[in-house]
């Protein structure tokens, strides 16, 4: 009867547990229906500039001001699409300028200009710069991360791509558009960022204890991390106008928030260290629980925190370098002495580094015990063959 007893209230907590996940992803899509944006691309269609493709077939300098000294670089392109799709054109640069280095073969994205005179040619249009065509070189990079993750993590590895794709198309889809189209931003960051996270994790680790574990870890640090950066970034002041990207979507909606666009990308930066740490904690903690039943609460508690505490070291470093990494320009200038320690703790773009930082870590910190508690609680309360099963499956790193 006592054995009777345990296993109904095993499966009551696990019931429980599962029951309050489910409620919290069906608040998660509610909240993300009525939020769901509207027009956003007519909206900010003007500040997007259209392009064609073209290929450098040539490169030459020709005078071009009122004495021999004054020449300009003269890219020569073939048009490879649009209405001007297998013309001729020209890309005029001042050769003193700062225009990035091409080469014959080259593939850019190009826009009409205005005709420079003195330098019509029949069949030739002038055009402008506006990027380089990088999609074929992304495409055999992403290939190459795919192919290893296949080989490493097989199923698993399937499933993590399968869950980074989710998280990257409700990123582009619906958080970044729903903040551009005046939905309240931090609910917006909020509702996608447990969107992202609970589909992740149950896609990679299936949904089982251990993932319910890391879920509610996920779910209780995410939280924490969205309060305080809602809290420093209005506390430092931060407007998120640091970027030339800030004033064209103020250009075309003076009443985007570019705040809460800063507030969202410090919630979803965070949020895949946080999905690495919860499902590693309550790995560990489910592991140990297998290998060694008879260990009571608190020494199961001590024996994963073990583990949390090298992670967390290890992951904190890799969330400072990330976050250095993005800001390499504005360093190298303290860096040679330009700028005093004060001055540039308080330029925007770098403050806006230090408390992305700071937050994520903090809630990267408090994940940890918060995630391994909650685990040994589950783990404590799920039946033997369960967690030989959850024992056998380890977990991959792609979220």
């Amino acid at each position: 009867m006592r054995c009777f007893n345990a296993a109904i209230s095993r499966l009551s907590v696990l019931g429980a547990t599962r029951a309050f996940i489910i409620v919290v992803a069906l608040g998660t899509v509610v909240a993300m229906a009525f939020m769901w944006p509207t027009n956003v691309a007519d909206k900010f269609s003007e500040v997007v500039q259209p392009s064609d493709r073209a290929t450098v077939t040539g490169i030459d300098d020709r005078p071009c001001g009122a004495t021999v000294s004054d020449r300009c670089i003269r890219v020569l392109i073939h048009v490879d699409s649009g209405d001007d799709k297998g013309t001729r054109g020209v890309i005029q640069w001042n050769a003193n300028g700062v225009d990035p280095p091409v080469h014959v073969g080259d593939k850019l994205r190009v826009a009409q200009a205005e005709e420079v005179p003195g330098y019509e040619e029949v069949g030739q249009h002038t055009y402008s710069l506006v990027d380089f065509q990088r999609g074929p070189a992304l495409i055999v990079l992403f290939a190459l991360f795919a192919v290893m993750v296949l080989l490493l993590s097989r199923l698993r590895g399937a499933l993590s791509l399968l869950g980074l794709g989710v998280s990257l198309v409700l990123i582009l889809v619906y958080v970044i558009p729903a903040i551009l189209d005046g939905k309240p931003p931090v609910a917006v960051a909020i509702s996608g960022s447990l969107a992202i996270g609970l589909s992740a994790i149950a896609l990679a680790h299936g949904r089982g204890p251990k993932s319910l574990a890391a879920m509610l870890g996920t779910i209780a640090s995410l939280l924490l991390t969205a309060l305080l950066a809602v809290i420093f970034t209005h506390a430092t002041r931060l407007t998120g106008l640091s970027g030339e990207e800030a004033f064209a979507l103020r250009l075309a909606d003076p009443n985007v928030s570019l705040q809460g666009l800063l507030i969202a990308g410090m919630i979803i930066g965070a949020l895949g260290v946080l999905d690495d740490v919860t499902v590693s904690q309550s790995a560990t903690v489910f592991a140990l629980r297998a290998a060694n039943p008879d260990l009571s609460a608190r020494e199961l508690f001590r024996r994963a925190m073990d583990v949390g505490k090298d992670h967390v070291a290890a992951t904190v470093n890799t969330l400072v370098l990330a976050y250095a990494g993005s800001s390499l320009p504005v360093l190298l200038i303290f860096a040679s002495g330009a700028l005093g320690v004060g001055e540039a703790l308080n330029l925007e773009l770098v403050a806006e580094q230090v408390v992305a930082t700071l937050v994520g870590s903090i809630g990267l910190i408090a994940a940890v015990p918060g995630t391994t508690a909650l685990a040994v609680w589950l783990a404590l309360h799920t039946p033997r063959a369960e967690l030989e099963h959850e024992a056998e499956h380890g977990h991959a790193h792609v979220h």
